[in-house]
């Protein structure tokens, strides 16, 4: 006896959707898509093309280029340090806390990513140079000046790479389930002991790559820097404003100069393509 067949309907693969796939682009959009592309990748390739090969390593191997170079690393580390320890708790604020006027508060926190740097720059001094808002209480009580230090340095680069933590962590909070949080305070846990405990190690990855997108950020950065903190060779010359120098005097250590910036900016990218480069 034949066991009774399945109906049809059940019989088929279910799909969860359609998915297009095109395997030949139509001219209007082809021609435009490739002049896109063109236009993105130009600057860099000719960048590789002029670059002077042959004297790369006595051009990247002078004391001044060493300088910068330790300096920018030294700085957008300590920017990415002050951005987690106060963009972590931000973007759990943002993610978890319900409150008056909070998508104002989002946009402001995003600003900076719109904001010209060099805008940035001058409300940086308005606020914590010597007759800023607050820098003035600071010199005046403690004696402590901000701009044209390396600390200035620091703090520039952590205003404009902090919102990308946060966006990325707040991103993080969003899409993890907040029933393991509920159930750690169910079983006695305080809310900040749940959060240290369970959302912290759910969220790694999410910090991770928001920390990674901050330190390049801050590597990079250039018009706060230079407004608020300077170009001072050894104590705030960065290697963007290193590369600007180098720019006006010696072209060829400026391209040489920018390839590292560019090596580390592909270095960042290959390290998040499992996150943010892979399609499903």
């Amino acid at each position: 006896m034949t066991p009774p067949q399945k109906p049809a309907a059940e019989s088929r693969p279910r799909t969860t959707g359609p998915r297009l796939r095109h395997t030949v682009a139509p001219l209007p959009l082809l021609v435009p898509a490739l002049l896109g592309l063109t236009f993105l990748l130009l600057p860099l390739v000719a960048l590789l093309i002029r670059a002077p090969w042959t004297s790369m390593p006595q051009l990247l191997t002078t004391p001044e280029v060493w300088e910068a170079l330790r300096l920018s690393l030294i700085c957008a580390t300590a920017a990415t340090v002050v951005s987690m320890v106060i963009g972590v708790p931000l973007a759990w604020l943002l993610a978890r806390v319900e409150f008056p006027g909070r998508g104002l508060v989002r946009a402001l926190v995003t600003l900076p990513l719109v904001l010209p740097p060099v805008v940035g720059g001058v409300a940086l001094l308005m606020a914590l140079g010597r007759n800023g808002v607050v820098g003035q209480w600071l010199d005046a009580w403690f004696g402590i000046t901000l701009p044209f230090t390396t600390t200035g340095v620091v703090l520039a680069e952590a205003f404009v790479a902090m919102p990308f933590l946060v966006i990325s962590v707040e991103g993080t909070l969003r899409a993890a389930d907040p029933r393991y949080e509920e159930a750690a305070m169910t079983l006695g846990a305080s809310r900040f002991t749940a959060f240290r405990r369970v959302t912290l190690p759910l969220i790694a990855p999410g910090i991770a790559a928001g920390a990674v997108l901050a330190w390049a950020r801050a590597l990079g950065e250039f018009g706060a820097t230079i407004t608020f903190a300077g170009n001072f060779p050894g104590r705030t010359q960065t290697m963007p404003l290193a590369v600007y120098l180098a720019l006006q005097s010696d072209p060829e250590a400026a391209i040489a100069l920018s390839l590292v910036l560019l090596a580390v900016s592909i270095a960042v990218l290959a390290g998040l393509r499992d996150r943010w480069m892979t399609t499903s």
